[in-house]
Parts: C-alpha cells; structure tokens; sequence
C-alpha cells in the first residue's frame, strides 16, 4: 500500500499530527472497522478517560489484527468524544498509539450511547 498525504494551499491546514487528506494507491483491499468503544474482553469498561482511549485503541488494532492489517494501515478514522474536555487527552493517546502515522481524521463531541464510555472510534484500513 502507498500513502500519499495531501494539504492542498487553498484551504486551512491544521498541523496537529494528522493528514488533511490521504490518498491510497497499490491497495488490494479496504477495510471499515465499526465503532470500537472501551470495554476489555472480559466486559469491564476502565475508569479513566486515558484507560478508556487505550482500550478502544487495543480494541481497533484487534479487528485489524483479524483482517491480516494493523495500526500503520488507517487512512480514516473518526473520533466520538463524550465532551471536548478530553480533547488534548485523547490528542495524547492517540499520539502514543500512531506514532509518526497520521491517518486523516474527524473528531465529534456526540453523547456516546452508553453514558460510561467515553469515546468511541471507528476507522477505514486499506492494504
């Protein structure tokens, strides 16, 4: 898979460790991984907000996993966050998580449907 990243000069890019656009090429598949919130295997949600992102980051990379993808092959993802006070908390996890991959990306502040989750991400992989 080859990743182009693009910011075009006609519009207001934000440098902030993600792609405003990304284009995919020598792809063979795609992939879309629904909503991943922050509940472990066992069915125990953790109780901090930087506990709950790290889950729901395992819990992605495990649904990559199973599709033969990882981590490095998001091109999309989008981020549910129960109140923009986690804002530059998630920013840091995901960070921590991606590394130097920056995926293009949207953040919403939604009310989450289980009031003890916290975020809920979902993304796009190609490889």
């Amino acid at each position: 898979m080859k990743l182009e990243y693009i910011a075009s000069a006609n519009a207001h890019n934000m440098n902030t460790g993600y792609a405003q656009c990304v284009a995919v090429s020598e792809n063979t598949r795609t992939v879309y991984v629904s909503g991943q919130i922050p509940v472990r295997p066992d069915g125990t949600v953790p109780g901090t907000f930087a506990e709950q992102a790290e889950q729901v980051w395992a819990n992605v990379e495990a649904q990559l996993q199973a599709a033969g993808l990882g981590l490095g092959n998001i091109v999309k993802h989008t981020t549910y966050l129960s109140d923009r006070k986690y804002r530059a908390e998630y920013r840091d996890v995901r960070r921590k998580v991606l590394g130097n991959h920056e995926p293009a990306l949207t953040v919403i502040i939604a009310d989450i449907f289980e009031e003890a989750w916290l975020l809920e991400i979902e993304v796009v992989a190609a490889g």
